[in-house]
């Protein structure tokens, strides 16, 4: 399990963690109230959706979608990706395919396995494109705008949750424009995540890398994280899961397909390589500069190996999961106003020109 710390009070959140749907009993039910106010729409309010055409909805969806979603085994584990073209490429999560250059691939609809390859992963991103050797027959699916998602429509997440094939969960875009992060450990790229639709359908081990999927049959996101409440232990946080946007995913992809990696992530970038520092009350003070790639944006501005940023803009950077998740909200070639304590005592804010993140 993959701790990560989403930008929303101090959740934290698991790419394993679960959520059940919700439901409104208003937009499900098929049968007239006693009540004369709900039997009588006012003008021009939307019709209630009968139980049986939201059934027929989710029926043809799924009977859509499913055959382009795939189960991805490695040698250490399995996730879900999404069919992209018909020349066999398949899009998931890089902590899926983890360090691992080949896997085998399982239509969630069945078949016999296939043999696959790596083609690139992008870690900051949590995102891998691989190909499937015998591409014959594979489905791609049609993917949304998922700068017009909106918050309340009903989402379908698909995938192969602890490896129960083709399994598919329900429930509605809870927020969108989140950032979350994921803490960098084994098997997993401690990716920050910008712009991620959070939802209610449920999200566990198994669907990173599925589809979360609209009714009208377009995927709009890629399931990767879900939450856990750490007031429980550890627990699992219902009905609080993320997605990366559809577009992210599709940018991605497209420039691994047609280049072998990606040339412009799009993100801002400041050219460190940092960690958390742990006062000596036990709380984490900021970010301790351990390099400042040569060139980079920090470097540029005069931040050395040894000096401790505190804030960015103003906002206090605690952690290195903060950091990031602050400068994944600017974009390359913003200024920056960063706070920074020197080693000899002195502090100083320098303003930084941000660059790019890049791929490798």
């Amino acid at each position: 399990m993959k701790r990560i710390v989403a930008g929303l009070a101090t959740a934290a959140v698991l790419l394993t963690g679960c959520g059940p749907a919700p439901t409104s009993r208003a937009t499900l039910s098929g049968s007239p109230t006693s009540s004369p106010a709900a039997s009588s729409p006012s003008p021009g309010s939307p019709s209630p959706m009968s139980l049986e055409s939201l059934e027929a909805a989710y029926e043809d969806v799924i009977a859509n979608v499913l055959p382009s979603i795939v189960q991805i085994n490695t040698k250490v584990g399995l996730g879900s990706g999404i069919v992209y073209d018909t020349a066999g490429h398949i899009i998931t999560n890089a902590h899926v395919v983890g360090q691992s250059t080949k896997m085998e691939v399982t239509i969630a609809t069945g078949g016999a396995p296939r043999s696959a390859r790596l083609v690139k992963s992008f870690d900051a991103g949590d995102l891998a494109v691989i190909k499937v050797d015998h591409p014959d027959g594979l489905r791609p699916a049609k993917f949304g705008d998922s700068a017009k998602v909106r918050v309340g429509q009903i989402v379908l997440a698909m995938g192969n949750p602890l490896g129960l094939s083709g399994s598919v969960t329900n429930g509605i875009v809870s927020a969108i424009g989140r950032t979350v992060s994921e803490p960098q450990e084994e098997g997993s790229p401690g990716a920050t995540i910008a712009g991620a639709i959070q939802t209610s359908a449920a999200i566990n081990p198994g669907n990173s890398g599925g589809a979360l999927v609209d009714l009208s049959g377009r995927v709009i996101g890629i399931p990767t994280l879900a939450a856990t409440d750490p007031d429980l232990g550890g627990g699992t946080a219902p009905g609080i899961g993320f997605a990366i946007p559809s577009n992210t995913a599709t940018d991605i992809a497209a420039q691994i397909v047609k280049q072998g990696r990606v040339t412009n992530s799009h993100r801002a970038a400041l050219g460190i390589r940092g960690s958390t520092v742990i006062g000596s009350d036990g709380r984490p003070t900021g970010v301790g500069v351990v390099g400042a790639e040569p060139g980079g944006a920090a470097a540029k501005a005069g931040i050395r190996a040894g000096d401790l940023i505190v804030s960015i803009n103003g906002k206090k950077t605690p952690t290195m999961a903060v950091l990031a998740e602050t400068i994944a909200t600017l974009k390359p070639g913003d200024q920056a106003k960063i706070g920074v304590l020197h080693p000899d005592g002195s502090t100083k804010t320098v303003t930084v020109t941000l660059g790019q993140l890049r791929s490798d």
